[in-house]
């Protein structure tokens, strides 16, 4: 198999579990709440993109970790800062002002602005600025997962 077929492989099926999870939460929390949609088409496409973007960086993972212990390092010191970074629980707004900055940094930030303007019509960035971000970086991640895969990194064969 060529790296192609690893690539979609992986990434197209931890696509498809991410969003059937996210399917599953939607469905049990419309069952305790209300749910408006403004721009559904909004949610789809940053869903499918965050989805890739993270299956992309769970394959950088997978190829770099020779343990356990290191997988979950890269969940603990790198997904899971950018994930309580970006404005999931919060406003970005109540931070300082070097958090904030820090946060306009973070392409987690723009993906859950994606969604949010998906569902409430609010956000705080152009939802374009949002697409162009999360896109760019779904591709540059996506990329260098193809990289490696390509070369070998670490492959045993």
């Amino acid at each position: 198999m060529n790296h192609w077929s690893w690539f979609f492989a992986y990434v197209g099926s931890s696509v498809v579990r991410g969003l059937a999870v996210g399917l599953g939460v939607f469905v049990v929390t419309g069952w305790f709440t209300p749910l408006s949609f403004v721009a559904p088409q909004w949610i789809v496409l940053f869903a499918i993109m965050g989805a890739t973007m993270l299956g992309s960086m769970g394959v950088i993972a997978g190829l770099w970790a020779e343990k356990f212990d290191q997988m979950a390092a890269f969940q603990n010191f790198i997904i899971m800062p950018m994930t309580f970074l970006s404005g999931v629980f919060y406003s970005i707004h109540s931070l300082p002002p070097f958090w904030q900055t820090l946060s306009h940094l973070n392409p987690f930030f723009y993906m859950i602005d994606g969604f949010r303007y998906g569902f409430f019509g609010a956000s705080d960035v152009s939802p374009w600025l949002s697409l162009a971000v999360v896109g760019s970086c779904t591709v540059l991640i996506s990329a260098t997962a193809l990289h490696l895969l390509r070369i070998g990194f670490k492959i045993r064969g």
